[in-house]
């Protein structure tokens, strides 16, 4: 786990319940399947990364997310504030791509562009936590 002296911790255990709250406080309830921790072992797609600010209480995360087409996924990063609601933090350039529901990536090439994709919103999260 990296550590910082902002108080930043990576955390790569369980997915933190509030990311699913908030954004259905936010938005409506069923607009966060993405988001839904009762899900993530077993049905959700992989990779995610999360950090949590242990000064603070605050958390980002970097997860896939889609809408009505399930296989074109992107990568969004959500910030929690210390004391409520939700931000979507944007990254620069592109963080999409295609996968097939219920199989494992097919091709090289699809699993490149989802692991470039991945590193993208990571790096970008990464950015706004520790300002690199």
């Amino acid at each position: 786990m990296e550590e910082s002296p902002s108080g930043w911790r990576r955390y790569d255990y369980a997915f933190f319940p509030v990311f699913h709250e908030r954004f259905e406080q936010r938005f409506g309830e069923g607009t966060a399947p993405f988001l839904d921790p009762a899900v993530y072992d077993a049905d959700q797609p992989r990779p995610r990364a999360q950090w949590i600010n242990v000064d603070t209480g605050a958390a980002v995360a970097v997860v896939p997310v889609w809408e009505d087409d399930q296989s074109a996924r992107s990568f969004a990063v959500f910030y929690l504030p210390p004391y409520g609601g939700i931000w979507v933090l944007r990254p620069p350039g592109l963080t999409g791509y295609v996968e097939t529901p219920g199989k494992a990536m097919a091709d090289d090439a699809a699993l490149a562009l989802r692991n470039d994709s991945f590193r993208k919103a990571v790096e970008h999260a990464e950015k706004f936590i520790y300002g690199r």
